[in-house]
């Protein structure tokens, strides 16, 4: 019944929806054959309403909220700002989200474009970067719970003979080579390390990507020309591959750090944020909806926005200049 429920909800917003396009188009038509002016914000119009509606009012009633207290009642001011950046928790929240951020967009770009060098050209290389990119196919929970898995970990002790296998992979192998598993997703602050594996395995083959695609766009001129200047492999990824795709890592790296900024999948389902491992977005999340500091959760909130919107404004700013190339 509650399936039946929701495809009739469905269709119902379907066809609510190409009701309402459908009035905005006999608007418009009717309108232009009166010969009306500025005829587009008809449909420019409905776009910055929901925008509006949407967006601008819950940034401005979120940034209201976050001068409040927990309960949304008493006015603290920066109160709930000081909090993040001199509590002891919330500190080791922002050291977790700056080595996400670190870490992450160079290793991944990095594997990514070592990855994009060595199959390009190569037999059998679109199968190859099949192979790399399928993690990008796999959702954030999806990704997280199979390396849950490979994470996991029984308890051993090397004193007794008859142990249980190992359920996680990575535990089993180091159990046949004669180590002591490890519980990979307790011990802070490597555990944060192990999560940012899972970051790594889905970007890298968005990284590889962009980048060949990149690789496959330098003009041949300037190969050939270096190769009959007779530089070396390693001169011709210096001085010709990475000065002509700059502007495409940077649009990479900072695409795959917005990413990381905003992480919380992957934390969320892995440790949920214990052991020392929560990050911005997932703290947010449990400050607003399970400890009920409303407060604190819009004023992290806050600082995510104002840590994603410089990012995204340089981002912007490359993808121009490499346009004007």
């Amino acid at each position: 019944m509650e399936v039946t429920d929701k495809l009739v909800t469905m269709v119902l917003a379907l066809v609510a929806f190409a009701a309402v396009i459908g009035l905005i188009l006999l608007v418009v038509h009717l309108l232009e054959r009166r010969g009306a002016r500025h005829v587009a914000w008809w449909f420019v119009g409905p776009t910055v309403l929901l925008i509006a509606v949407g967006l601008v009012y819950p940034a401005l009633r979120t940034l209201w909220r976050s001068f409040y207290d927990a309960a949304g009642t008493s006015f603290i001011g920066l109160g709930n700002y000081t909090d993040i950046f001199t509590s002891g928790e919330q500190l080791v929240v922002l050291r977790n989200t700056v080595l996400w951020v670190l870490v992450t967009p160079f290793v991944a770009t990095v594997v990514g474009l070592i990855y994009a060098i060595l199959v390009d050209g190569a037999r059998g290389e679109a199968a190859a970067k099949a192979l790399i990119f399928l993690p990008m196919a796999i959702s954030f929970v999806g990704a997280s719970i199979i390396w849950r898995f490979m994470y996991e970990y029984r308890f051993y002790d090397p004193s007794v003979e008859n142990n249980p296998n190992q359920i996680g992979l990575i535990n089993q192998v180091i159990v046949w080579l004669g180590g002591s598993p490890q519980n990979f997703l307790l011990n802070s602050p490597w555990n944060n390390l192990f999560l940012i594996v899972v970051m790594i395995w889905i970007q890298a083959g968005f990284a590889m990507t962009i980048l060949s695609a990149a690789i496959k766009a330098i003009p041949t001129e300037i190969t050939e020309a270096a190769r009959l200047d007779g530089v070396s492999s390693f001169e011709m990824f210096r001085f010709v591959t990475v000065p002509s795709i700059r502007p495409t890592l940077i649009v990479v790296l900072t695409t795959i750090a917005i990413g990381c900024l905003k992480v919380f999948d992957i934390v969320r389902t892995m440790t949920a944020g214990r052991f020392g491992t929560s990050v911005v977005a997932n703290e947010f999340y449990t400050q607003s909806f399970s400890a009920g500091n409303q407060g604190l959760g819009a004023a992290l909130a806050v600082l995510l926005f104002v840590l994603v919107v410089p990012i995204i404004a340089y981002n912007v700013r490359q993808l121009r200049k490499a346009d004007h190339r």
